[in-house]
């Protein structure tokens, strides 16, 4: 069997991963080793993050809602709760933008359930 010489396979790889870890800090953005597992733990984080992202939105969109009842004399959770009682399917994020948006309308819809 001929001998095959791996080495232009195996400078892509290791160029693919240093491309890949470029700005990260110290030894790995520079040290082949340790720029895979940067990679590997990036992608970990990057994985969890995504679902840690949905979370973040919705306590954002809580906060909005909640600035928006307090000066009409409601909390977030007595809303909800009446929001709730009534039928009405309003996610928070379409509240949120209402209020942040368009405060007239949101204070009609907060009149009318009243």
């Amino acid at each position: 069997m001929p001998r095959v010489k791996g080495g232009t396979t195996s400078l892509k790889k290791r160029r693919k991963v240093l491309k890949l870890a470029k700005g990260y800090r110290h030894g790995r953005s520079k040290k082949e080793r340790q720029a895979r597992e940067g990679i590997l733990h990036a992608g970990v984080h990057a994985f969890a993050h995504r679902r840690d992202k949905k979370n973040d939105f919705r306590k954002l969109w809580n906060v909005k809602i909640n600035a928006a009842l307090r000066p009409l004399g409601y909390s977030y959770s007595k809303f909800i709760g009446i929001l709730k009682k009534n039928n009405i399917e309003l996610d928070r994020k379409v509240l949120a933008d209402i209020a942040e948006n368009k405060p007239e309308s949101f204070e009609r819809l907060v009149k009318a359930l009243k």
